[in-house]
């Protein structure tokens, strides 16, 4: 069944797409959501009519999103999480938390749009950002220790022992006992 889709939906297509789905998804899900339509042939003609006059409004869309990946160029994300001895995470760093740094870093950016692998190891990652269909940024993510790293402590060098001045056996007196 073809559908037109009226906005994006992850995992199918972006908004204006013709995508083939299921009979069933199609008209249980996407229509009845009002995230697509059928494809008749009126249909079709009047998207082809709409993406002539939206053409300009496209362009501008796709020019901000340029503008948002050069932003996004230059960053490097740093995340800590708790981590066990031999180097492996407590869960994993995922979506959420990747786009809660970078909205600390002032990019608003829907978890959804960011794509990483599963993260379960402490070092170097890539996090992948889809700022729009034709365009996506890579973002460099390292995963750190929370907990502050042990230092070994410095040796401490035994003190030379001193030894005891030598007392002879007549200078010990005996406790004297007491008569009763």
């Amino acid at each position: 069944m073809e559908i037109i889709l009226k906005e994006d939906v992850i995992g199918l297509g972006y908004k204006h797409d013709i995508v083939n789905v299921k009979p069933g998804y199609g008209r249980n899900y996407l229509i009845p959501q009002g995230k697509g339509i059928i494809a008749s042939e009126s249909a079709k003609k009047m998207l082809a009519e709409e993406l002539k006059q939206k053409a300009k409004k496209l362009e501008k869309i796709k020019a901000d999103a340029q503008t948002i990946a050069d932003k996004l160029e230059g960053v490097a994300l740093t995340i800590a999480a708790k981590v066990s001895n031999n180097g492996t995470i407590y869960g994993s760093v995922n979506s959420v938390m990747i786009a809660g740094e970078l909205a600390k870093l002032g990019f608003d950016i829907d978890r959804k749009l960011i794509t990483i692998k599963d993260v379960k190891t402490v070092g170097e990652h890539t996090a992948y950002v889809r700022v729009h269909k034709d365009i996506t940024v890579a973002i460099p993510v390292t995963v750190i220790s929370d907990a502050p790293i042990a230092e070994p402590a410095p040796a401490v060098e035994a003190a030379p022992v001193a030894e005891a001045p030598a007392v002879e056996d007549d200078e010990l007196e005996a406790p004297e006992e007491e008569e009763a």
